[in-house]
């Protein structure tokens, strides 16, 4: 019996070396290239055209594109986080790439971000871990007055990617799954299907030099995503993770307007490149100053949250924090 016994100890022990030894999967073939500057109108032109977006995650069960895609955002969608959560060198977002990868026979779409996480450590030698810690955050409550949302009759429906695009859509994959896009250059204005989150359209108003957003369908942990990847992107929030803490439950419909000039402030703090005054001149075309409230956010942002008799507080609460121990700012060669 103590001789079965060893034999299987043993062998639980082999299987166990042997499972810690599988490696992570990989591409089969992959290129990494610094991005190009973006062409506007070659970008506008191909969104308008439908299929791929032209720029961001598109991933099918052969080929993985992540083209002008910055490193912090590259690092979210393989490890499954929120660029928010990601805490490493400033360049994280401003170093861009194109990566162009085959996806080995048998392998499929949800093989992906394990793929690109082999492909970080190994071309940018990524190393991280994961902590949790409490952190400010700013609070999405209720405003004194209570909340003035309407509930959607229908609820959202996740996307069918096997379903074929309309014409002018486009496909994309974010960090909370496939998303479709249409866009009409003509009046600037788009529509963004993200399945369950909800819909979202937006159309810019020249006339009061504002982006009007109408939000269909969405849950109010949806909106508070929404509203930090906005702040993330454009710089603005002070960096804060936007947390829902209302208590609603449900699917809801709203509608906000929000300042151009305020959104133009937050890019050119985020450090993208726009003409005109600086981020808290004057708006172009003699738009209004930009102006922020003590949280961060824009005033404007501010304001448009508490139409939906909502509002920001500064709090402090458990996030979970994907810190980056180490990373090459330039890859190994192809």
């Amino acid at each position: 019996m103590q001789t079965i016994f060893r034999k299987l100890t043993i062998g639980l022990a082999l299987t166990a070396i042997a499972a810690f030894a599988q490696t992570k999967p990989s591409f089969e073939v992959a290129t990494v290239k610094p991005a190009a500057p973006i062409d506007p109108a070659k970008m506008m032109a191909a969104m308008q055209s439908g299929g791929k977006m032209p720029i961001g995650a598109n991933v099918d069960n052969r080929r993985a594109e992540y083209t002008y895609m910055d490193l912090k955002s590259l690092i979210a969608t393989a490890y499954s986080v929120k660029p928010f959560q990601i805490t490493g060198p400033d360049w994280l977002s401003t170093t861009r790439f194109d990566i162009v990868a085959k996806l080995p026979d048998g392998a499929t779409k949800s093989d992906a971000p394990q793929m690109l996480q082999s492909l970080l450590e190994d071309r940018f030698k990524l190393t991280t871990h994961r902590t949790n810690a409490e952190h400010p955050v700013l609070a999405l409550v209720v405003g004194k007055g209570g909340p003035k949302l309407k509930a959607s009759e229908q609820a959202p429906v996740a996307i069918d990617e096997s379903a074929p695009l309309k014409p002018g859509e486009v496909k994309m994959d974010s960090f909370d799954g496939p998303m479709r896009m249409k866009v009409d250059a003509a009046n600037g204005s788009a529509v963004i299907d993200a399945g369950l989150k909800g819909k979202m359209s937006y159309k810019v108003v020249p006339a009061t030099q504002s982006m009007h957003l109408e939000l269909s369908m969405v849950t109010m942990g949806g909106f508070a995503d929404m509203l930090t990847q906005i702040f993330s992107q454009f710089g603005g929030g002070n960096g804060r993770q936007i947390v829902d803490m209302t208590g609603i439950k449900g699917n809801y419909e709203a509608s906000l307007d929000i300042s151009l000039a305020d959104m133009i402030a937050m890019a050119r703090q985020a450090g993208v490149d726009i003409p005109g005054g600086g981020p808290t001149g004057p708006a172009p075309a003699g738009g209004p100053a930009v102006a922020s409230d003590p949280s961060g956010a824009s005033a404007s942002m501010t304001d448009a949250v508490q139409s939906l008799g909502l509002k920001f507080e500064s709090r402090k609460a458990p996030v979970e924090q994907f810190i980056v121990d180490h990373v090459e700012k330039t890859p190994t060669e192809n």
